[in-house]
C-alpha cells in the first residue's frame, strides 16, 4: 500500500515535471532571437553569467532567456543583414566591468586603510615586483595551457621566459628588501588585481600566481573585456558604415531633389519657351494678318485710286469728247463756212471774170 502511494506520487512528480519542461520548450518554441526577453550577449557568446559560471563570483542563472538554438538562428540570420545587437550587449558589459572597477577601487581603499604607509620609492619597488609576479604568473598559465594543447616545443620556450623573469623577480625583492625594515617586510603586502579585482600577494609562489592568472575567473575577466573592446570597435564600424550610407542616401536624395528640381526648371522652361512660341506664333500672325489687312488696305486703296483716275479719265475722256466734237462741229462749220466763203469767191472771181470779158467783149465789139 505505501509502496502504491509512492509510486503514485512519483509518478505526479514525473507527470509535472514533464509538464512543466514540455510547457517551457513550447514557450521556448514561441520566443524567437529577436525577443526582448532573449539575452543579446548570450546570443553574442559573450555574457558574463556564462563566463563566469563555477568561478568565486559566480553571478547565477541571466534573467534573460538563454537557448542555443536561438544563437544559431542568430548567426544565420546576422550574415544577411545586419540586427545591431551588439549595441546591447556593450551597454550589458560596460555596466558589469563598471561594478568590477568600482569594487576594485574600494579594495584599494581597503588596503590603503589597513596597510602601513610606505615611501613613494618603497611603493614603487614593491609595484615592480607585482609586475614581475603577473608576467610570471600569465608565463605558467600559457605554457600549461600550450602544454595541455600538445605544444611541448613552444611551452618549453615560454618556461625559459618564465625562468629569466624570476632572475628579475629575485633582484627586484632584494632591492625592495633593503629599501624597508626586516619587520615590515615580512608584512604580506597586497594588491588588487586590476582585471578581476582579485587579491595577490607580494610574496605569493608560482603556483599560487599560475593557478590565479591561469583561472577560470581572470581569464573569464580577460575575454569579458576583450569582447567588450572588439564589440565597441564593431559598434564603430557599423555606426561609421551606416553613416556613410546615411549620407550616401542623403547625398542620393539630394542629387534626385536637383534633378527633379531641373527637371521642373526644364519643364518650365520648355512651357514658358512654348509659351514664348506661341507668342511668336500669335504675333507672327497677328503681323501676317496686319500685313494682309495692310495689303488687302493698299489694294482697296490701290484699287480705289485706280476707280478714282479711271473714272477721272473716264470724265476727261468725256469731257475731251464733248470738246472734241464741240471743236469738230466747229471745225466743220468753220469748213463750211470757209468753203462757203471760198465757193463765193471763186463765183465772184468767176462772176468777175465773166464781168471783165463782157467787158472787154464790149470794148472790143464797140471797137
Amino acid at each position: 500500500m505505501v509502496q502504491c502511494m509512492f509510486a503514485s506520487l512519483h509518478l505526479q512528480g514525473s507527470c509535472r515535471k514533464a509538464s512543466c519542461s514540455s510547457s517551457r520548450d513550447e514557450s521556448r518554441q514561441r520566443v524567437k532571437f529577436t525577443d526582448e526577453r532573449v539575452c543579446k550577449s548570450h546570443l553574442l557568446n559573450c555574457c558574463p553569467h556564462d563566463i563566469l559560471s563555477g568561478t568565486r563570483m559566480d553571478l547565477g542563472e541571466c534573467s534573460k532567456i538563454h537557448d542555443l538554438a536561438l544563437r544559431a538562428d542568430y548567426e544565420i540570420a546576422s550574415k544577411e543583414r545586419d540586427l545591431f545587437f551588439e549595441l546591447d550587449a556593450v551597454d550589458h558589459l560596460e555596466s558589469f566591468i563598471a561594478d568590477c572597477d568600482r569594487r576594485t577601487e574600494l579594495a584599494k581603499k581597503r588596503l590603503a586603510e589597513t596597510q602601513e604607509e610606505i615611501s613613494a620609492e618603497v611603493a614603487a619597488k614593491a609595484e615592480k615586483v607585482h609586475e614581475l609576479n603577473e608576467e610570471i604568473g600569465k608565463l605558467l598559465a600559457k605554457a600549461e595551457q600550450l602544454g595541455a594543447e600538445g605544444n611541448v616545443d613552444e611551452a618549453q620556450k615560454v618556461l625559459q621566459e618564465v625562468e629569466k623573469v624570476r632572475t628579475k623577480k629575485k633582484d627586484a625583492e632584494e632591492e625592495y628588501r633593503n629599501s624597508m625594515p626586516a619587520s615590515s617586510f615580512q608584512q604580506q603586502k597586497l594588491r588588487v588585481c586590476e582585471v578581476c579585482s582579485a587579491y595577490l600577494g607580494l610574496h605569493d609562489n608560482d603556483r599560487r600566481l599560475a593557478d590565479h592568472f591561469g583561472g577560470k575567473l581572470h581569464l573569464g575577466f580577460i575575454q569579458i573585456r576583450e569582447k567588450l573592446e572588439q564589440l565597441k570597435k564593431t559598434v564603430q564600424d557599423k555606426q561609421e558604415r551606416r553613416n556613410q550610407e546615411r549620407l550616401k542616401r542623403r547625398e542620393e536624395r539630394e542629387r534626385e531633389e536637383r534633378m527633379k528640381k531641373r527637371t521642373k526648371s526644364r519643364s518650365r522652361e520648355r512651357k514658358r519657351s512654348r509659351s514664348r512660341d506661341r507668342d511668336r506664333e500669335r504675333r507672327r500672325r497677328r503681323s501676317r494678318s496686319a500685313s494682309r489687312e495692310k495689303r488687302r488696305s493698299r489694294s482697296r486703296s490701290k484699287e480705289r485710286d485706280r476707280r478714282r483716275r479711271h473714272r477721272s479719265r473716264s470724265r476727261s475722256h468725256s469731257r475731251h469728247s464733248r470738246e472734241h466734237s464741240h471743236k469738230s462741229s466747229r471745225d466743220r462749220d468753220r469748213e463750211r463756212d470757209s468753203k462757203h466763203s471760198s465757193s463765193e469767191r471763186r463765183s465772184d472771181g468767176l462772176n468777175g471774170r465773166t464781168e471783165s470779158r463782157r467787158h472787154d467783149d464790149r470794148e472790143a465789139g464797140e471797137i
